[in-house]
């Protein structure tokens, strides 16, 4: 052989080995992420190739699939459908042929298309056989969730019900809503173009992922803080507490809502009662922005994982304040964020003795013969206050809704506790406030109980009209009387 050929021969035999080596290379190591990629058409071919397993709430599916049509122009023979899309989409999000999946819906794809590992069956590898989708079982309570929605109505709002024993989610309404089955197909761009540029966003969870200042309701926070600390031994002892009181090393004075309630050196029972801005911001300055911040993040606040499984934002208590920066903080302002959940999962710990049990929307996910793939167990709890502190707070909601601000949210032969808020919103003040409510209620007779917090973030009102007692407690009223039925 020349040495023409042979050198030939000697490049030809190493191009081989090297397309040999790449093929090896694509298909043990880059094989699955491959398959994996979004831009990869095949998966989303085998995800749509079968009806998507479904979300329970009650034993009833909440979602569907039903065959796309010819005049659809798709290669994806399945599309998703939703039962109540708008009253279920703050629990579900949507699955998307165009646009993804959110929330539960994204959170589970794997499972409800199918492809999740713990779905195979060692004789569906030799057989190539499709899996079976498996079904994702809600904590929801159809009944309470209709009465959050519908007493937010037109309302820009969400609301939050959860068992304060369990911490199971009960109702997670977010307004205004959407349809996830307007989203769901390959065709649905005008659909799309209309959600994502409507100035009320729709599509945002308010209830879980728009943390905004909760007002007087971050009060309980306070108060908690100095009960546990020993600043005050109870709610009935008479605080140090100027009214007017100016914030410290300021001219600014902070004035309460009701200029004539008996807020000077007022208990806690009656600053809560009237709401007294003056007792709670001296109450926070004088525990200090560290044991403020340290009692908020024990209820929840700063947490950047708290997951429902849906990942929730983080509601914030904020560090590095002046005195007077940590005034205000006392009365839900300066910097102090929290979503609806947060201010749930404030008022469940007090209604359970001090406990408070990790809030949860998803019971069970199965596959397709009912066989748990993954459990999330009730009553999960961890210690906030302890069971004195938790009590006397309870006495002192209950005044709030037997004689103070919180009357709306009275329900007929139970035992209510709540707390309003009235945040302010823009540069100084200038924007329609947010209205909060949170609360939670028992039934001597049966033992139910519940704890909610609603949200408003615009009604419509008139700026003197809007009040936590005025908007969000009867939304609050409405789902507690629903969940002790």
């Amino acid at each position: 052989m020349n040495k023409t050929i042979r050198h030939t021969s000697v490049f030809v035999l190493l191009l081989v080995l090297a397309l040999l080596g790449r093929a090896t290379w694509v298909q043990a190591y880059r094989a699955e992420a491959l398959a994996d990629d979004q831009k990869n058409r095949r998966k989303t071919i085998a995800q749509y190739a079968q009806p998507l397993g479904n979300i329970v709430v009650a034993g009833s599916p909440v979602t569907g699939s039903k065959r796309t049509e010819g005049t659809e122009g798709t290669d994806l023979a399945y599309r998703r459908t939703y039962t109540d899309g708008e009253l279920y989409a703050a629990v579900t999000g949507y699955s998307s042929q165009a646009y993804g999946a959110t929330q539960l819906e994204g959170i589970y794809a794997d499972v409800l298309d199918g492809t999740d590992d713990r779905l195979k069956n060692p004789l569906d590898a030799v057989t190539r056989k499709q899996r079976e989708p498996g079904t994702v079982l809600t904590t929801i309570d159809p009944a309470v969730q209709k009465a959050a929605y519908r007493a937010l109505g037109n309302k820009k709002g969400a609301a939050v019900a959860v068992d304060p024993v369990s911490g199971r989610i009960l109702a997670l309404a977010s307004t205004p809503s959407y349809d996830p089955s307007r989203i769901s197909g390959t065709n649905d761009g005008a659909a799309w173009q209309e959600l994502t540029g409507d100035e009320d966003k729709p599509l945002v969870n308010r209830a879980l992922r728009q943390p905004l200042p909760p007002g007087s309701t971050f009060k309980l926070v306070v108060a908690a803080a100095a009960l546990e600390d020993g600043l005050y031994r109870s709610v009935d002892t008479a605080t140090e507490s100027p009214d007017p009181y100016t914030l410290p090393h300021t001219r600014t004075v902070l004035r309460n809502e009701n200029a004539s309630a008996p807020c000077e050196n007022a208990t806690i029972r009656t600053a809560l009662r009237y709401s007294c801005n003056n007792v709670f911001g001296k109450m926070a300055a004088d525990l200090g922005q560290d044991k403020v911040r340290a009692m908020a993040e024990r209820f929840g606040f700063n947490d950047a994982e708290l997951d429902v499984p849906v990942r929730a934002y983080a509601s914030v208590y904020p560090s590095a304040m002046d005195p007077a920066q940590t005034a205000l903080s006392g009365i839900g302002q300066f910097d102090v964020t929290a979503t609806p959940l947060q201010m749930a999962m404030v008022s469940a710990a007090i209604a359970n003795d001090g406990l408070l049990a990790a809030p949860h929307m998803v019971s069970e996910v199965v596959d397709s013969d009912g066989d748990a793939l993954a459990s999330y167990e009730d009553g999960d709890t961890r210690r906030i206050v302890s069971s004195a502190t938790a009590g006397q707070l309870r006495s002192a909601m209950v005044t709030v809704v037997e004689e103070g601000t919180g009357t709306n949210a009275a329900v007929a032969g139970a035992e209510v506790g709540g707390k309003t808020g009235t945040a302010q919103h823009g540069e100084n003040n200038s924007k329609t406030p947010y209205a909060w409510f949170t609360s939670y209620a028992k039934d001597p007779s049966t033992g139910k109980q519940v704890a909610v917090a609603v949200m408003i973030e615009d009604s419509g009102a008139a700026r003197s009209e809007v009040s936590g007692n005025g908007l969000a407690a009867p939304v609050a009223q409405k789902m507690m009387a629903t969940a002790l039925k």
